[in-house]
Formats: C-alpha cells, sequence, structure tokens
C-alpha cells in the first residue's frame, strides 16, 4: 500500500508524521471519507468543500483542493481497488504539547483501503449518549472520534453495525458514522442539520433526489416508525430491518426501496454530482 503524506507517496511502512501532530494529541483536524469505484472517487468536489468547511470551523488554513485532488488521484492510481475507502485527514500539524496550535503547516494524508459492498439491510441500536447540538464542533466531521468509536463498540456487542444517538433535547440526530431517516405514515423524513448531526453527503443527495422532509423527530420515533434507513459514503442507502429489539420484517420497505433504486441510478449517471443542479 502507498499513501500520500505531506507532499508524497509513501509505501505503509514509511508512512509517518509526527508524534507531536496536533491531530493525534489532541484530535485537532478534520477528514472526509469517500466511497471509490474502479479507481473512481465519488463526490469528491461535495467532499471537499465540507473539509473546507470543518477546517475553517476549526480555524485551520484553508486545504488546496488542487493539492488533495492530485494527492487521491496518484493513491488511486497507486493502489488499484474495485471498491475503495479514500480516507483524507487533514491536522492542526506539528504543535507543542497542549491545545495551542503551532506555527507548522498544516499535515494531509491520503490513504486508500478496500471497502466491501454493504449488505443489503442491517441492525441498529439506541444509546444514552447524547450529541451537543450546541457545541463548538458541532457539524464539523474532525478526527475527535473517540465518542462514535465507544458507542460503535456498544453496537457491535449488541450485534449491530451502527448506534444511534438522539441530541441534548431528546431529538432523534444521527448515527455515529451516517445519517437516519424515517418513514412515519408513508413520509420521508431526517433530522434537520440543526439536530446537531453532520451534513452528510450522501444525506444531501438523498434529501435531494428523493424529497425527503427534514423534520424535528422525538428519538422514540424509532419506535414506531414504518421503515428506517441509514445513508453513509461507504453504505449509500442501507435499511433497517431491526433497531434495538424491534424488527421490521419487511426492511426494505416500498419507500426505502425507491430511495435505494433513485440513489442507484442517480449516482450511477453522475460521479461528481452537486447539490442544487
Amino acid at each position: 500500500m502507498k499513501l500520500w503524506v505531506n507532499g508524497g507517496l509513501r509505501d505503509a511502512d514509511e508512512a509517518r508524521v509526527s508524534v507531536l501532530d496536533h491531530g493525534l494529541t489532541v484530535g485537532d483536524g478534520v477528514f472526509e471519507t469517500l466511497k471509490t469505484i474502479h479507481g473512481q472517487p465519488f463526490a469528491l468536489t461535495l467532499h471537499l468543500e465540507r473539509l473546507s468547511r470543518s477546517a475553517a470551523g476549526l480555524g485551520l488554513p484553508e486545504p488546496d483542493h488542487d493539492e488533495v485532488r492530485h494527492a487521491c488521484a496518484a493513491v488511486l492510481a497507486a493502489n488499484p481497488q474495485d471498491r475503495g475507502r479514500l480516507r483524507i485527514t487533514y491536522t492542526g500539524g506539528l504543535s507543542p504539547l497542549g491545545s495551542d496550535r503551532g506555527t507548522a503547516a498544516p499535515t494531509l494524508v491520503v490513504a486508500l483501503g478496500e471497502s466491501k459492498p454493504p449488505s443489503a439491510t442491517t441492525a441498529v441500536i439506541t444509546v444514552p449518549w447524547t450529541r451537543n447540538e450546541r457545541g463548538a464542533v458541532t457539524g464539523l466531521k474532525t478526527t475527535s472520534y473517540a465518542e462514535n468509536v465507544v458507542a460503535l463498540a456498544k453496537a457491535a456487542e449488541n450485534g449491530a453495525s451502527e448506534a444511534l444517538l438522539a441530541n441534548t433535547v431528546g431529538q432523534l440526530c444521527e448515527g455515529t458514522g451516517s445519517n437516519v431517516f424515517v418513514v412515519v405514515d408513508g413520509e420521508l423524513h431526517t433530522p434537520p442539520i440543526s439536530s446537531g448531526c453532520l451534513a452528510g453527503i450522501t444525506r444531501a443527495l438523498a434529501v435531494e433526489w428523493t424529497g425527503a422532509h427534514e423534520t424535528d423527530l422525538p428519538f422514540d420515533v424509532l419506535e414506531r416508525a414504518d421503515e428506517v434507513f441509514l445513508t453513509s459514503s461507504l453504505r449509500d442507502v442501507q435499511a433497517v430491518h431491526r433497531v434495538d429489539g424491534r424488527r421490521l420484517d419487511d426492511a426494505p420497505g416500498p419507500v426505502t426501496a425507491k430511495a435505494i433504486r433513485i440513489f442507484e441510478e442517480r449516482a450511477g449517471a453522475d460521479a461528481d454530482p452537486r447539490i442544487g443542479q
């Protein structure tokens, strides 16, 4: 495997960043994960725009999109994959110990790993921890991911692939690495960005392409929703067949099946879609 680290390709056993990198010491960094098919990244422009928004939210310099595109192309060419997980990581760079950021240039790492196609349906659990919809990094895709690691481990312990969280006022928010949609009385809904969820790329495309409503939803909507599905860069649109102990045996239901079909068709027709076009 070859990775891009600060200006060039490196073999995996030689790819290094400093142990004093601010992304490691205090989680001062942002990242993006993209699906790739036969060396082609999906929705790269949208991901780069979000990378910039996340970096601005942390006060990091604007990433050079041309450099990141070049790095992605180099990594994809060096690591042929039928289906891959492309990870772009951008951090505060070499800094003193502590929260203060140093004056060194940011660190840019691009890596590619294999990604298996998602299963047709999956199980999720709910967890007692909450998203803070008013936090300083709310809505930013940062490398400060430990609470997601904890919640996802709890999901794995319970035979699920994802954990769903409420926000601090008891509204449905998101999964650890996904957005969530529910069907109630035949209508498709997903929590709004104001709930504290990440502005997922797949989420945004699914909302635009399916006409889903962005709605404040109580967390217990999961106990009565007719259908539930997740969206993320690697899941695309994935039906949920179990929420905690509640089974949705007909998953994917008709609304979810239609959303899956629409997403597959639209994504297959345009590897670099835009919102509002």
